[in-house]
């Protein structure tokens, strides 16, 4: 199975935590589209004859894009790409953007699954994180794209927030878990080098909760998601009756995927890929016919490191046999696992390694004492 990621590189506006690369000059979509449909056909073959599942617009703001300029793009993409088979395309979309002719518009297209930034229900956060919509916004976004798009769709929270008391957060939680909301990814707030949030931390503009106030919004999490029924299938996702999102699956289980636009990475399962994070940039390359990207080939280190970090993050775990396929078990590896496992926090089924509940909460602690090195 292999995955396609479109990457929309446009916002209406900045928000202070985010270090995607994106561009505020809407005016450059018609040369994006124009870009991308070149390298569309300069790369139709990366794949090879692999089935694709699954077709991802993320951003950036693809929902930004007029559901005509959408539509111009799929019927690009199936001119070069073997689309007949898709079992998932999703369309990352704010709230401001969801709207019921844009909805109807977006299932037209063929669009089956929303990923909805909503972040916080707290209007105090809307507007120090920039956001553009408003709390009602957001809640009616939410309510209407449900009735749209029943069962397909992934809302976005937001924890580890400045002034975010643990009652506000699991009010937060409880709204969605109320809609229905058949899939919910949470996220602890980071602060990323280059923004305007991580300015205002060097300067003490604002300050951030501790790891321990962190831990405890996790666990609020984990309480009420396992209290109504989610499935925790990955450390950050939870699913009602197995609606996994499918693509994002995917990277976790280290299936091939292509990236096209601005910045979009893709993998081979033995080199990584990734375009210029410059929109002026992309466009020259392709207007003069040349792909502006660079390759990295893994070594065996990368390769059986990153197995474990996506793998423990999964409920499915690291499979044992693929890891040691790429280097072989060793003194070090045992010595850790014993450890491990003393604190309950591993265990080992079927050849695969998978966290116990008290691990998650020490997933990447665990992940870097098993690395190869």
């Amino acid at each position: 199975m292999a995955g396609i990621y479109i990457h929309i590189p446009f916002c209406k506006q900045k928000c202070t935590y985010c270090d995607f690369h994106f561009s505020i000059q809407t005016k450059g979509i018609p040369n994006f589209i124009s870009g991308l449909k070149k390298e569309v056909v300069l790369r139709k073959d990366f794949l090879g004859n692999q089935t694709i599942k699954t077709l991802y617009f993320g951003g950036g703001t693809p929902s930004l894009l007029s559901p005509t300029e959408l539509k111009e793009i799929v019927a690009h993409l199936k001119l070069y790409l073997k689309l007949d088979e898709l079992v998932e395309f999703t369309l990352e979309a704010n709230p401001e953007d969801i709207q019921l002719e844009n909805l109807l518009a977006w299932k037209e297209i063929g669009i089956n699954r929303l990923s909805i930034g909503l972040q916080s229900l707290k209007e105090e956060d809307m507007k120090w994180m920039n956001r553009a919509h408003s709390i009602a916004q957001g809640k009616h976004a939410i309510e209407l794209a449900n009735q749209i798009f029943p069962n397909a769709i992934t809302v976005d929270l937001m924890y580890g927030i400045p002034q975010l008391s643990e009652e506000e957060w699991r009010t937060h939680i409880q709204y969605l878990i109320a809609q229905n909301i058949s899939h919910i990814s949470a996220y602890c707030l980071t602060v990323e080098p280059k923004t305007i949030l991580s300015n205002w931390v060097k300067t003490k503009k604002i300050t951030l909760d501790d790891d321990d106030q962190h831990a405890k919004q996790f666990e609020i999490l984990l309480e009420e998601m396992t209290k109504h029924g989610y499935e925790q299938y990955e450390i950050s996702n939870f699913a009602k009756n197995q609606q996994y999102a499918i693509h994002n699956s995917s990277y976790w289980l280290g299936a091939h995927y292509l990236g096209l636009g601005p910045s979009a990475h893709s993998f081979d399962g033995k080199k990584r890929y990734w375009n210029v994070a410059n929109n002026q940039h992309y466009f020259q390359a392709l207007a003069n016919g040349s792909l502006p990207l660079e390759i990295e080939e893994l070594s065996k280190e990368n390769r059986y490191n990153e197995l474990i970090l996506t793998g423990l993050r999964t409920k499915w775990g690291v499979n044992l046999k693929q890891l040691f396929n790429i280097a072989p078990r060793n003194h070090q590896f045992d010595t850790s696992l014993l450890a491990l496992k003393a604190k309950n926090w591993m265990k080992e089924e079927n050849d695969f390694l998978i966290l116990t509940e008290a691990g998650k909460l020490f997933a990447d602690r665990i992940s870097q004492e098993l690395f190869l090195i």
